[in-house]
């Protein structure tokens, strides 16, 4: 690899970009194709087939063998809130392979004591989350119950397109939410986008249940992209949820 394009890909890491390296088998015209640049390329359908399956494949195109080495950020978990449900889930998720951050401007709950190695911020959502910068490859789960905390979190997540976006709360509580999102811009089409009430219908009652819920459909909603928010008559979620 050419020190340029190596200076490209790290650059790309680090600006958490998705790409994919191109590198004929044959010895010739290694290239790098940023996540925006596939719709004009001239491998176009593999390209965007190996981005979607979020896997490197061996590909026969022009001709020729051709690696489709799949650049893809790290995977985040943000959690709004410094809750219980978020001290039995940060562990979780960092075990299955989650960047795991907290935020909750509450500083007597915001602590390095009931997270241990998590890193905590404890500023609100508004002041945080630029620096932070929420992407498509990181997903949202508020889980204070306050719209001051939540709701500027979520619309951030909207906007930014978070592959996943969650928010504890009955089907009343989420109705009233997104009402007060639709006032704020967040119109119906992204805002169907939230998971509400969170987590996968497990029956789960305590915290611990309740994170095992929401990891299992962040998981699904990163491995699975294709799937959407189920409609409110078909999702069943525990009391810590209404």
């Amino acid at each position: 690899m050419h020190l340029d394009l190596l200076s490209a890909l790290n650059a790309a890491r680090a600006a958490r970009r998705a790409c994919v390296l191109v590198t004929p088998l044959d010895g010739a015209g290694q290239r790098l194709v940023a996540a925006e640049e596939i719709a004009h390329d001239p491998l176009a359908a593999e390209l965007a087939a190996a981005l979607g399956e979020r896997r490197s494949t061996v590909v026969e195109a022009q001709g020729r063998r051709i690696f489709l080495g799949v650049e893809l950020p790290p995977p985040r978990l943000l959690l709004v809130g410094a809750v219980h449900i978020s001290q039995a889930l940060a562990p979780m998720a960092a075990a299955a392979g989650f960047d795991v951050t907290v935020l909750d401007p509450r500083t007597a709950f915001a602590t390095a004591e009931r997270f241990g190695a998590v890193p905590v911020i404890a500023e609100w959502p508004d002041v945080a989350l630029p620096a932070y910068g929420l992407d498509p490859f990181t997903a949202v789960a508020a889980l204070t119950h306050d719209p001051r905390i939540d709701e500027p979190a979520l619309a951030a997540a909207l906007r930014a397109q978070c592959f996943y976006i969650g928010a504890l709360g009955s089907r009343r509580t989420h109705a009233q939410r997104l009402e007060r999102l639709e006032k704020a811009g967040i119109g119906p089409a992204l805002s169907a986008r939230i998971h509400a009430p969170i987590g996968m219908a497990i029956g789960a009652l305590s915290p611990a249940e309740i994170a095992v819920a929401v990891l299992a459909e962040v998981i699904a909603a990163r491995r699975l992209p294709a799937a959407q928010p189920k409609a409110p008559q078909e999702r069943s979620r525990a009391a810590a949820n209404t």
